[in-house]
């Protein structure tokens, strides 16, 4: 693993669930430090009083200023104006966010720091921090998520890839749309917290209430219940089969009227990750049932290795990292195929946790993918050493 640098980290909010930015970051913490800026938004905001709380809550974390929230990890929350289609906003934010941030950096003794960064609307800012490396990593297609400005977004990421010394990506979809504004980019797939997830698996672990009480077979999903899960799919299953428990995770944050009505849907809201390997437990099969769009063929489903980290066959929607897959779990190119691959499970068997099925995700542990995206940036530092090196032994 790298180590000994400064980080500085442009994601989404810190207090959110555990995604791969944290888990990366908080895996590099062990050895260097990181400034973690909480999110400065891809969307335009609503007159939603979600929004308005929201904004509320950015003003007071502004004003408390940066923050330690465990070893080597610090957090601030800048102030920014979210219209990223609006020159005049995103000149403000620049120097704004220019300003404040070097502030921080200066505060916390940041030198020569590395700005890794998973935003696209940090453009404008990025490479005037003073770093010395520039690291754009890209976990999703931004420009196709609902209520973003699709063109300034296209604009500022393709800016923030050609000017970022590496480009990583978590899909090979992701790879082949990014690569062609940087030939420094560079596949890495998602990685997953093998022993967390592998508790699923154990005896001593225990199945919470609201779950274990339900029918079998429970049919499972976690993770943000948002316009890209096809809850129609989740209808059709649930009509087709009224004696299955059909079980949702996750914060709610779509329309949720395809599924009203139904008596063997159970939405059971956000769950901390903490307790996710005991929900796991009580699934007897773990599904992926998504949209397929631009935004999901070119996604990378963190859910999908934490499943099978867990031992849990799956099934899931034909969407490209999914196919990678293919052999470790079913694929539904269908409404109709994937109620016939969960019954085929079911008759056979193959249901609820099994260990050998989370020892197939053994190499693919988030230290493993630190090292790997360590081993980049190694080789790169010292490439661009020779290369100065080279150049002062030519000028002599």
């Amino acid at each position: 693993m790298i180590e000994g640098y400064d980080i500085i980290c442009f994601s989404y909010d810190w207090g959110g669930d555990p995604l791969s930015k944290k888990h990366i970051m908080q895996g590099l913490s062990r050895k260097n430090r990181v400034l973690w800026i909480n999110s400065i938004g891809n969307r335009n905001p609503t007159a939603s009083a979600r929004d308005f709380r929201r904004v509320l809550k950015k003003l007071r974390d502004f004003f408390r200023g940066c923050n330690i929230v465990d070893e080597n990890i610090y957090v601030f929350s800048p102030l920014v104006i979210p219209f990223h289609g609006n020159a005049l906003a995103r000149w403000i934010n620049k120097n704004f966010l220019r300003w404040s941030l070097r502030l921080v950096c200066h505060k916390l003794g940041f030198r020569n720091s590395i700005t890794w960064t998973f935003a696209p609307s940090s453009a404008d800012v990025v490479g005037t921090l003073g770093e010395q490396l520039v690291i754009y990593h890209c976990v999703d297609e931004f420009s196709e998520f609902t209520g973003t400005h699709k063109a300034a977004i296209l604009e500022m990421e393709r800016r923030l890839i050609e000017k970022a010394d590496l480009v990583i990506v978590s899909s090979s979809a992701l790879y082949e749309s990014k690569r062609r504004y940087n030939p420094k980019t560079f596949l890495v797939t998602h990685g997953v917290e093998i022993e967390h997830f592998r508790n699923a698996c154990r005896a001593e672990t225990t199945v919470p209430s609201d779950i274990g009480s339900l029918p079998s077979p429970v049919i499972g999903f976690f993770g943000l219940i948002a316009d890209w899960v096809d809850l129609e799919l989740i209808r059709f299953l649930a009509l087709s089969r009224p004696r299955w428990s059909l079980v949702l995770i996750g914060k709610l944050d779509t329309d949720p009227s395809p599924l009203q009505g139904l008596p063997n849907v159970h939405l059971l809201g956000r769950k901390d990750y903490q307790l996710l390997p005991g929900y796991c437990k009580g699934f007897d099969v773990a599904i992926l049932p998504f949209v397929v769009n631009n935004l999901t063929m070119a996604a990378n489903p963190l859910k999908l290795r934490e499943y099978l980290a867990a031992g849990l066959p799956v099934v899931a929607t034909a969407i490209p990292e999914v196919e990678r897959l293919d052999g470790l779990l079913s694929i539904g190119r269908s409404y109709e195929q994937f109620l016939e691959k969960i019954q085929a499970l079911i008759a056979e068997g193959k249901v609820r946790p099994q260990p050998s099925i989370s020892e197939t995700m053994e190499c693919e542990s988030w230290d493993r993918k630190i090292e790997e995206m360590s081993e980049i940036i190694t080789h790169h530092v010292q490439s661009k050493k020779v290369r100065v090196a080279e150049g002062k032994g030519l000028s002599r």
